[in-house]
């Protein structure tokens, strides 16, 4: 289902001509709510950076959501994987500014800035793997989300259609009743299907009585 599909398809349902600069509003909407409820690869970002001898902060990228992994890369080209620590730790672990090597720990430290410990003592390039909102069909025209799963983004943008125009209870029962089984199958292929593989978790069985 491409943007044009879905405009028509709320429109068609809900019998109002919504003004597109609204539905837009209510198509994000939708879109941040189901990429909140499960990752599927369409929300993984993966940047590169370079880090400033003596600087522990680290400016984290364009819609940063939240980080899967941080790892320095050695002049050897080998991955080094920081973990994950509060701010308070890094600040008690390495409390000397003097302090140099090769970042260990890193924490999130505001909204768009990370803070490593200890402070790095080259320039070294930096792997982000983190989450972003992929660009919304509103501005894309067709999205892995709307070829994939339009049943999730069609019944997530109704939803949220019906409380906008002020639907009835039923109908707005309807939608999210609709929208909840659209996002159980679409968490069991986002967070479920796409994380394995049949040579290691074998195929799916159904018991035969």
């Amino acid at each position: 289902m491409n943007y044009v599909d879905l405009k028509s398809a709320v429109r068609d349902t809900v019998e109002i001509n919504i003004p597109d600069a609204d539905l837009n509003v209510l198509i994000k909407q939708a879109e941040q709510l189901i990429f909140q409820t499960a990752q599927p690869p369409a929300l993984r970002k993966n940047v590169t950076a370079t880090v400033t001898i003596g600087n522990k902060y680290l400016e984290l990228p364009t819609g940063f959501l939240y980080l899967f992994s941080l790892a320095a890369i050695k002049a050897n080209g080998d991955y080094e994987y920081l973990l994950n620590k509060d701010v308070n730790f890094i600040r008690e672990c390495y409390p000397d500014a003097a302090d140099t090597g090769l970042p260990k720990h890193y924490a999130v430290f505001d909204a768009n800035t990370l803070i490593l410990g200890p402070a790095p003592d080259a320039a070294y390039s930096v792997e982000l793997h983190c989450a972003a909102y992929p660009e919304s069909i509103v501005t894309a025209g067709t999205t892995w989300l709307g070829d994939a799963f339009d049943a999730a983004l069609l019944n997530g943008t109704l939803m949220q259609a019906i409380r906008f125009t002020k639907g009835s209870e039923i109908d707005l029962k309807t939608y999210e009743n609709l929208y909840t089984q659209a996002m159980i199958l679409f968490k069991q292929f986002a967070d479920g299907k796409l994380r394995q593989d049949t040579y290691r978790n074998g195929q799916a069985r159904n018991e035969v009585r």
